[in-house]
């Protein structure tokens, strides 16, 4: 009897350390963590992607970043949305890229 109860919790105790242990596997989907890389600069905004905000959030943040009169706001091929605004009394050309990065021209 003492040595089925041995038995039995040394098999349960394999499973247990069984699942306990984990695999690494690489990311096969692009989907792969942030890597900090202090010694590489950023690319310049506004970054070509695919873009995912909407005319209206993308209008939405141009004027959250002080932005006014927004106009002719159009998404371009390369995932950056063009407009026009005013800031600061002046007229200019504004992008945003799919990270939500702000830049005038």
């Amino acid at each position: 009897m003492k040595k089925m109860i041995f038995a039995a919790a040394l098999v349960c105790a394999s499973a247990v350390s069984a699942y306990a242990q984990t695999t690494t596997v690489p990311a096969t989907d692009g989907d792969t963590p942030a890597v900090a890389t202090p010694d590489t600069p950023n690319a310049p905004a506004p970054v070509e992607g695919a873009n995912s905000f909407t005319e209206a959030q993308a209008k939405e943040r141009i004027e959250a970043a002080g932005y006014t009169a927004v106009t002719d706001l159009k998404l371009d091929d390369k995932g950056v949305w063009q407009a026009t605004a005013t800031k600061d009394g002046k007229s200019m050309s504004v992008a945003m890229d799919y990270q939500g990065n702000i830049v005038s021209k």
